[in-house]
């Protein structure tokens, strides 16, 4: 059953040197409960869409339907996490957590069950008291999924949330993440440069022409009865990346002719 729908979309940017579509005539459609990872070379558009259905860019053009309902402004639906450590300095972490119940009315012993529960799932149980100062990278973006997740949404939005991080820590928040999507099973929208993390953790994944974005693939990922580990290890995660990579190679080699002509 489709939860999200993006017809028709435009949206341009005035620049300097005249106008620059990021998105024309983009169509997309999202099913309730899949892992959707979007690819595409850099200034195509991916982080745009992202935004757009966020309600955090205004459209040109077109429409997106999330639930049915037409978007063009934030909504406690869709919750958003990006790659920049966007939490509350001067709260603790599980203040910052607690943050979007308290704004939506739960009680004070219903947050703080709900804090503890979502402390133990991003593997930071007795981090609560901390400040964000005190975290490392790969602790904060834990604690960024926490009050995500804390918000209940019906669409995750996640821009390259893991970017930041060395190797090893975005690895560990990858399988993490694969963990709690399969337990909660929450549609998921994630843009990505990275075609290993895309083919690890979506169901679903779609790469971008370059600007304007349009859909030049869109690939279903099986990963059979295989784990997280297991999968990275198995022929079809290399067939799949190989066959992503050649996609993305066409888009990104354009797009340095653009702008080698520009």
């Amino acid at each position: 059953m489709s939860i999200l729908k993006a017809a028709g979309v435009v949206k341009a940017f005035r620049t300097p040197a005249g106008e620059i579509r990021a998105l024309d005539g983009f169509d997309l459609e999202v099913n309730e409960g899949e892992f959707l990872a979007i690819l595409g070379p850099s200034g195509c558009g991916k982080s745009t869409f992202l935004h757009i259905v966020g309600g955090f860019e205004p459209l040109n053009a077109g429409q997106i339907l999330v639930d049915g309902k037409v978007v063009n402004r934030p909504g406690r639906d869709r919750g958003m996490m990006f790659q920049g450590y966007s939490l509350f300095p001067w709260a603790t972490v599980a203040e910052n957590i607690a943050w979007p119940m308290r704004v939506g009315g739960v009680d004070e012993a219903t947050r703080a069950q709900r804090v503890k529960e979502l402390l133990s799932m991003v593997g930071l149980p007795a981090g609560g008291d901390l400040y964000p100062g005190q975290l490392s990278g790969g602790m904060k973006q834990r604690v960024a999924l926490a009050r995500m997740l804390a918000l209940e949404p019906r669409v995750m939005l996640m821009d390259e949330p893991f970017g930041a991080l060395d190797a090893q820590n975005r690895e560990l928040l990858q399988e993490e993440l694969g963990k709690i999507w399969a337990r909660y099973r929450r549609t998921v929208m994630f843009v990505t440069h990275d075609i290993d993390e895309a083919v690890a953790l979506a169901t679903r994944i779609v790469v971008f022409t370059t600007r304007p974005g349009r859909i030049k693939l869109d690939v279903r990922v099986d990963r059979g009865d295989l784990d997280y580990v297991a999968f990275r290890k198995s022929q079809q995660f290399f067939e799949l990346r190989t066959r992503l990579w050649e996609a993305l190679r066409e888009e990104v080699l354009k797009a340095r002719q653009e702008d080698a002509g520009a």
